[in-house]
């Protein structure tokens, strides 16, 4: 959040060339974008929209060894109770295995600078297509959409990995690199003002990169993606009404929306690419030979099984595996196994492309139909609606083929219910099991004395559901403060 930014938006500007050319789909615009704050950039709609289009394009690249925003499903995977760390000496991985990080070093990914820097470039869009009057009306409005969109989106993360952060809501780095941390209240109003903001300007249909055009794929953010997030942000910020509303309007969408199956063709099963369950997913732009997703890349475990070259270093937890009930066909269906010597490994199989130089048929989910169910599953729990609470929750257990929910109907009961189905459902997806351990109270007693730390070869202390604020950062700005243990 200081000078360096200069530095980031040169290297964006390169992003955005590769974007360009790495990606078939989205290359269908005009010529590379040269600079993000450019006035030229914003005088076409190609150039504009290309802007936005080099800004997933850097969410997903960014996943090149896991390390950038698009990482979520392994290292807030590792911190919780999951995954199982194969190689305890892999220095990027033991730390957020054990939850020993440091300020100092963030072993492997940094949050905290992936996200301000995806911020100053949502900053930098907004500002330059809200200054240009050359755009079409209808591009200039989905591409503001899609602005406050990625801010919401960017902040959402932070404020659960961080706690208080910066509000930072403009390109002036002068004012940026003196920020101090805002109240988690506020950052959470920001997020939901820039969503309801986003709702009102974005289309209600998938567009393709010029976004002029309707599409099947699913790549671009839509109204139904700000209300999936509003809908995520009012459930952690217990607006229950709210966050029922939301989901029930993603949910009587029938039109564009349904449920996918568990396995069968790749038009039909929830993790194909554009499966009507996708709500918004980033496709797949990996230079070289990565050409599906980082999660089938580096879950789908090889016959020799993990490794210690860092290449396949996790396998599946006990923690998740025993939480499945029997029959449930998401363990029989996104779960796979392979067997060295004596010793059997699982491993998450949502997404089965795991191959390298393999033909794209999955896109990086981040935001499907089954969590909205859950979403108002546990509105309702809240709302006193124990009926409406308990056959959304069977919807999902149906599908798996499980039995209705047959437990109590007190509120305890029901959130217990729906946790649960939230971990078997969601595991190893979007820092899920992470931030739902922390929002409902129960980090403590799922990582504490005697629970999944201890069992990874830590020592779990409240103070670790929070991360630390990079050194660097407290350096820089003399403004910010860290978090408190670090």
């Amino acid at each position: 959040m200081n000078t360096r930014y200069k530095a980031y938006m040169q290297a964006f500007s390169l992003v955005c060339c590769l974007a360009l050319t790495a990606c078939k789909k989205f290359a269908e615009v005009p010529a590379p974008v040269q600079f993000l704050v450019a006035d030229n950039v914003y005088a076409s709609d190609g150039t504009a929209s290309s802007v936005l289009t080099g800004i997933y394009t850097s969410m997903s690249s960014a996943d090149n060894g896991w390390g950038g925003v698009q990482s979520l499903y392994f290292y807030p995977a590792l911190a919780a109770d999951e995954l199982t760390l194969y190689d305890f000496n892999n220095q990027s991985y033991q730390p957020w295995y054990t939850n020993t990080l440091l300020a100092i070093n963030t072993s492997g990914v940094n949050y905290w600078q992936s996200y301000y820097i995806m911020l100053y470039y949502a900053n930098a869009a907004m500002e330059g297509v809200k200054g240009s009057n050359s755009l079409t009306a209808a591009v200039k409005q989905q591409l503001l959409g899609e602005c406050y969109f990625i801010r919401a989106y960017c902040y959402f993360h932070l404020v659960n990995f961080y706690g208080d952060v910066p509000l930072a809501l403009s390109t002036d780095y002068k004012v940026n690199g003196s920020l101090s941390r805002a109240p988690q209240a506020q950052v959470w109003n920001q997020i939901i003002s820039d969503l309801h903001t986003a709702q009102g300007l974005l289309s209600s249909n998938f567009l393709d990169a010029t976004v002029l055009k309707t599409t099947g794929e699913r790549t671009r953010p839509t109204k139904w993606a700000a209300t999936a997030l509003l809908a995520r942000a009012y459930l952690y910020t217990k607006n229950w009404a709210g966050a029922d509303s939301a989901a029930s309007a993603l949910i009587n969408n029938s039109s564009q929306f349904g449920l996918g199956t568990l396995n069968g063709s790749s038009s039909t099963r929830v993790f194909a690419k554009n499966s009507t369950e996708t709500i918004w997913a980033l496709q797949p732009v990996g230079t070289g030979i990565r050409t599906n997703t980082g999660e089938g890349l580096v879950f789908t475990l090889p016959a020799a099984g993990p490794n210690t070259s860092g290449t396949y270093p996790v396998y599946l937890s006990n923690a998740v595996l025993n939480a499945f009930e029997p029959g449930d066909l998401r363990l029989a269906n996104w779960v796979n196994s392979v067997t060295v010597g004596a010793t059997t490994y699982y491993y998450p199989f949502k997404y089965q492309a795991g191959m390298l130089n393999t033909t794209v048929i999955e896109y990086a989910i981040q935001f499907r139909l089954a969590e909205q169910y859950l979403i108002r599953a546990e509105a309702e729990a809240n709302e006193t609606k124990a009926g409406a609470a308990v056959t959304d929750l069977n919807v999902i257990r149906s599908r798996a083929g499980l039995s209705g929910y047959a437990g109590p109907t007190d509120l305890p009961s029901l959130q217990s219910a729906i946790l649960h189905e939230r971990q078997v459902e969601l595991f190893t997806e979007g820092a899920h099991r992470w931030f739902d351990l922390k929002r409902t109270g129960m980090i403590d007693a799922v990582m504490g004395s005697g629970g999944a730390c201890a069992a990874k070869g830590g020592t779990w202390s409240t103070n670790w559901q929070w991360l630390p604020l990079p050194a660097t950062e407290l350096t820089a700005n003399q403004n910010l403060t860290q978090n408190q243990g670090y």
